[in-house]
């Protein structure tokens, strides 16, 4: 199934920053990949065994606020993100589905409005058919006219795992 919506990685300005330090402040320590999986935010793919990756912390929200003027406030948050430790050219063009999309994983996917303040959220445990209920729950969400970006979670971790724009 090809997606509806397009999943956003991290841009690659944050991503050359994050290489140096992360959004804490804290210099970024890259390793070699010794498990493979490793969910990355660069690429919106798996790891594979012998990559070099970093585990930074990374806040969406204060980034594409610096970008566009909003001011997030409270809802400012930071967290845990896998990215490669070197430019990996980012994600497959050609790429089908929505990245870590499995059956039976729990997703949140949080609304912001444009000033990016939280409108709404959600919380859905992926069916079989793990595309179509991203689908549904994007469009559930821009449905919503004051929702002009979607951060899809892991309820796991509580790792983003990607950003949505309104199409």
């Amino acid at each position: 199934m090809t997606r509806t919506y397009r999943p956003r990685p991290i841009t690659p300005t944050a991503l050359q920053q994050l290489r140096v330090r992360d959004d804490a402040g804290r210099p970024t320590t890259p390793y070699p990949d010794g498990e493979g999986g490793a969910p990355l935010r660069c690429c919106l793919r798996p790891s594979t065994v012998g990559d070099r990756i970093a585990l930074v912390s990374y806040a969406p929200l204060r980034r594409w606020a610096a970008e566009t003027g909003a001011e997030p406030g409270a809802y400012d948050e930071q967290g845990p993100v896998f990215i490669h430790a070197e430019d990996c050219g980012g994600p497959d063009a050609g790429a089908l589905g929505y990245p870590w999309a499995r059956p039976g994983a729990l997703r949140a996917f949080r609304r912001y409005d444009g000033r990016g303040h939280i409108t709404g959220g959600r919380l859905v445990e992926l069916a079989e058919d793990a595309d179509a209920c991203f689908d549904r729950a994007l469009a559930e969400a821009f449905a919503d006219p004051e929702t002009v970006q979607v951060h899809v979670r892991a309820v796991e971790y509580g790792c983003y795992h990607f950003r949505v724009d309104r199409p």
